[in-house]
């Protein structure tokens, strides 16, 4: 049987249709061999290389952006849960701190609560005859508790005070008068042989009428020495209630 074909072109049309999806990696590869410029080249493999490289650093980027939104997140959290603790210890901090600063003026009070019944004790003990006293008073400033600010100087400026507990010196001044010179001697001496008294000074001695007579005045320095701890027996006090 003899076929004749009345269209022309049409079988080339359909040799091209079913031929073109082989040709796409014919004419890629065309392409390239029909490129030999060198420098073309190397441009062209830089321009895949950066977009490699472009890629690779976003999807490295976007990984570590997401890692620290939720390391944010979490530390948001986090602080939200302790804050009410962090708190509630800056309080407790807060009241143990007072505590101790309240602590520690009672332990100054009550160490210092002592010292002038032992002076007037030793004073009154060791008066010898045909002496008397006039005035007894304090040369030293008056101990600061802890924490306070310290009594303005002669200038008027508060010095600062050492938070630190640090045993005050109680310094004195005896006034007295007395018609026996030796009497003024021994008195002194028993005075420095105190265990609470130390460092006995003649600060003035001069002869005054008084009465018609010559007496002497004397001024006497000294300080409060804290005794040993086993010359002092202290007891307990018990208080009935009824």
């Amino acid at each position: 049987m003899i076929r004749i074909n009345l269209l022309p072109g049409a079988s080339s049309r359909r040799r091209k249709r079913f031929g073109g999806g082989a040709s796409i990696a014919a004419s890629f590869a065309g392409l390239a061999s029909s490129i030999k410029d060198p420098y073309l080249l190397g441009a062209s493999a830089a321009v895949l290389v950066s977009v490699a490289a472009i890629g690779l650093l976003y999807t490295t980027q976007t990984r570590a952006a997401e890692a620290l939104v939720e390391r944010e997140q979490r530390a948001v959290q986090d602080s939200t849960r302790y804050a009410a603790v962090i708190a509630e210890r800056r309080n407790t901090v807060a009241q143990r701190d007072s505590v101790v600063t309240q602590l520690e003026i009672i332990a100054a009070i009550d160490n210092n609560r002592y010292v002038w019944p032992h002076l007037l004790d030793e004073v009154s003990r060791n008066l010898p005859s045909y002496t008397w006293l006039i005035s007894l008073t304090q040369t030293s400033a008056a101990p600061v508790p802890p924490g306070a600010d310290a009594p303005p100087d002669q200038s008027g400026a508060k010095a600062a005070v050492d938070s630190a507990p640090v045993e005050p010196i109680t310094k004195f001044r005896l006034v007295g008068h007395t018609v026996d010179i030796q009497a003024l001697t021994l008195f002194m001496k028993q005075l420095e042989a105190s265990p609470f008294i130390q460092g006995v000074q003649l600060a003035k001695s001069e002869v005054v009428l008084a009465d018609g007579k010559d007496i002497t005045e004397f001024a006497l320095d000294a300080e409060y020495q804290a005794p040993e701890r086993g010359l002092l027996r202290t007891v307990p006090v018990s208080i009935s209630v009824r």
